[in-house]
């Protein structure tokens, strides 16, 4: 087994989050010691974000690594323990609205399409969508 970062850098489904999480900064944490959960988006779920959006985060180290750290949390939590949850708050200080049963959670407006990665430093579950906190949204309108 190895760890969230390592498992999800061999999925070609995830390629474009994994560059997201080294241009943030989020490898170390992601690949290190600990217990966290990550909502890792598809590149799928890249190509339907606004794409002047993704470029104004892209390039600005700040923004990205809040955007990344909105799709991680502290401990390891399964679908079956999220469905319980309504929110949860992430590495990001902002919360997630959670909803749905364990086959179907959702995250604000992101479905878990693969669940219960498990990992050596947690778990992480496969998004169809980019979560994007609503500070760095206003942050990145302003800006474009």
């Amino acid at each position: 087994m190895k760890s969230i970062f390592e498992t999800a850098r061999e999925d070609d489904r995830l390629s474009t989050s994994v560059r997201m999480i080294q241009a943030g900064g989020f490898s170390g944490t992601l690949g290190g010691e600990g217990e966290f959960t990550a909502f890792i988006p598809t590149n799928e779920a890249f190509s339907i974000f606004p794409g002047e959006m993704l470029d104004a985060i892209a390039g600005d180290r700040e923004k990205l690594a809040g955007m990344i750290g909105y799709h991680v949390v502290q401990g390891k939590l399964t679908t079956h323990e999220l469905a319980q949850m309504e929110a949860i708050r992430t590495l990001q200080g902002d919360h997630l609205d959670i909803t749905g049963p364990p086959a179907a959670v959702r995250l604000n407006d992101a479905t878990v399409i693969e669940p219960d990665v498990r990992c050596t430093n947690g778990i992480y579950h496969i998004i169809d969508r980019v979560l994007l906190p609503r500070a760095v949204e206003a942050r990145v309108k302003r800006a474009v």
